[in-house]
């Protein structure tokens, strides 16, 4: 495989800074990043683009009814110690925020510092009718990168898919692309089209609209903030 093809660099970069290379896949990606100058460059534009978009999302308190859930899954039917649970779950805690700084760390050394102004947030609400959910979307600086990740996974039919919209204040709107229910998203354009007052997505074919145009029900909506 030819990792010096650029289309090939960006698609997996993106992907791998989006989370969504997984498993052996990832682990290769990992393994091919010492020795591959454009796979290095490729991953740190896409950081430098996303990066900002996580810490515009403020931090949620899972509610109390999670922590119980997951006390149930760790004990498996008994009832551990509180005390036991307690320190299992710090000890989690603290890997995972290990595992986070080295992410940060991670893109400190493959990216080039670049000014980066806040991305736009949005948050794209179930339309009346439309099953309970959302997505959270963000769009990098210079409008050229969007990312989605659903609320809660929105359980779709075998034949349907999810296409993203920009939908300016006046006139039709643009696909943006399809986006996954259940994961994250990274859409690339040469620029988010001019006057986008709102994203949008609808549902729609496997494939995408075969007219341009929504063709399904838009499902969830949210307009652009900044």
């Amino acid at each position: 495989m030819d990792y010096g093809r650029i289309d090939l660099a960006e698609r997996l970069a993106a992907e791998y800074v989006a989370g969504s290379l997984r498993g052996a896949a990832r682990r290769r990606f990992e393994a091919l990043l010492p020795s591959h100058p454009r796979l290095r460059e490729a991953v740190a534009a896409w950081q430098a683009r996303l990066l900002p978009l996580t810490q515009a999302i403020a931090p949620v308190e899972p509610p109390p009814a999670l922590w119980q859930r997951i006390e149930a899954r760790i004990g498996d039917g008994a009832a551990p110690p509180r005390a036991g649970l307690w320190q299992r779950l710090a000890l989690w805690r603290s890997l995972a925020a290990l595992a986070g700084v080295a992410a940060i760390v991670l893109a400190l050394l493959l990216a080039q510092p670049l000014p980066s102004q806040p991305p736009m947030v949005v948050v794209l609400a179930a339309t009346p009718g439309a099953a309970a959910g959302g997505f959270v979307a963000g769009v990098s600086a210079d409008g050229r990168s969007v990312v989605t990740r659903p609320i809660a996974p929105v359980a779709l039919a075998a034949d349907r898919a999810l296409e993203l919209w920009a939908v300016p204040a006046q006139g039709a709107p643009t696909s943006l692309g399809l986006i996954s229910e259940k994961a994250a998203s990274v859409v690339r354009r040469e620029r988010l089209p001019a006057g986008t007052a709102a994203l949008a997505v609808s549902l729609e074919p496997p494939g995408g609209s075969p007219t341009g145009a929504p063709t399904g029900p838009v499902l969830y909506v949210g307009k652009l903030t900044s």
